[in-house]
């Protein structure tokens, strides 16, 4: 038997089984009302289960720390409700779906969240860009830092946001630890100056994303947890003084943990840290690893071939193509996608692309 895979092979990442390694990436899409899901959602998710894995939206585990304005949470027996729509249609065509835990940290704004000020690693604001309010785009506040003692609540949350995915339906679950919210926050040395155990060395960082995990893990078995860390990306005014010593080290510290899978974001939305995070991820880490950020299929079918990845995740050919594996497997033009709809509150853009037939 070829031990040979492609994009169109079966997998299996910890407990749960695919029917493809084409997962569809997180792509935060603001149509929740009030945070609670939506029969659009579902619709727009069902639109996706031929992706082997769908991972849901950053979908908040606590009120009170919006950074999108109609992004969904996962707090409240409504939201469950919400969410319960949503995995019944996945599964009902046949799809896997996970849910992404997330925690805004210093990319929530006052005006989102009753006027609370945002919490994160130290009090260093996010410069690089604007936030939408419901008073119009406005510069980004400088957040207070989490004491150690309020850290536990943080911890909880994610872990009542664990057992909400359960009942809503998930088949799993994946933490977010990317894009510089608050656990990348603490994570990365150039917005984490702290000098308590929380800060410094790159285990005192990484602890809080690990109380997390294990939180996490606690309610859901390893098998059913993934990881999405991006060391590069310096989205959100992020940055690391050595990222690829960062990705080598939780290559080696996450092997304890036998989680589903590593969703690594390989590159810098903005071009402004450069580095190969993909090459010692792979030597170092026995688990399953899902390459992301601008993947064409063709790129994609070569580095699950060479062993590279073990799946790879698409974000944007996910929004305009809801039959992107299909289109990949007929070698089919893809559609474009509208970047001026992905934030947009309605059906336009969201759940109107067209598929091949």
């Amino acid at each position: 038997m070829s031990d040979v895979h492609n994009i169109f092979s079966e997998i299996q990442l910890g407990d749960i089984k695919l029917k493809n390694r084409a997962l569809m990436a997180p792509l935060t899409r603001a149509r929740a009302v009030d945070h609670v899901p939506t029969d659009m959602m579902a619709e727009y998710y069902a639109q996706r289960a031929g992706a082997g894995l769908i991972i849901a939206e950053a979908t908040m585990v606590m009120e009170g720390n919006s950074a999108f304005v109609n992004e969904p949470g996962v707090y409240s027996q409504e939201q469950i409700e919400g969410w319960r729509k949503v995995t019944d249609a996945v599964h009902a065509k046949g799809g896997k779906i996970v849910l992404q835990l997330w925690h805004g940290g210093r990319a929530c704004h006052p005006d989102l969240n009753e006027g609370n000020t945002p919490v994160a690693a130290s009090p260093i604001a996010i410069t690089d860009s604007e936030v939408h309010t419901p008073n119009g785009k406005k510069a980004y506040t400088v957040p207070r830092a989490l004491e150690t003692s309020e850290i536990p609540t943080i911890v909880a949350g994610f872990k009542q946001a664990a057992i909400n995915a359960k009942e809503a339906g998930f088949d799993g679950v994946e933490v977010h630890g990317a894009n510089g919210y608050l656990l990348d926050n603490f994570l990365r040395d150039g917005t984490n100056q702290r000098d308590d155990q929380y800060g410094g060395s790159i285990e005192n960082r990484a602890r809080l994303l690990f109380e997390v995990l294990e939180a996490v893990i606690d309610v859901w078995g390893s098998g059913k947890v993934g990881l999405r860390t991006s060391p590069l990306n310096s989205f959100n005014s992020m940055k690391d003084s050595d990222p690829v010593a960062l990705t080598t080290w939780l290559a080696e510290y996450l092997n304890q943990f036998d989680l589903a899978f590593w969703d690594l974001m390989r590159t810098d939305f903005y071009g402004q840290q450069t580095g190969d995070v993909i090459t010692p991820a792979r030597k170092l880490y026995k688990g399953n690893l899902v390459g992301n950020m601008g993947y064409s299929h063709e790129e994609a079918s070569a580095a699950i071939g060479d062993n590279q990845l073990d799946a790879v995740a698409f974000g944007v050919p996910f929004i305009s193509n809801p039959d992107l594996v299909e289109r990949f497997a007929a070698n089919a033009d893809l559609n474009q996608a509208d970047p001026n709809t992905f934030y947009m509150g309605g059906a336009e853009g969201y759940i109107d692309y067209p598929t091949m037939n």
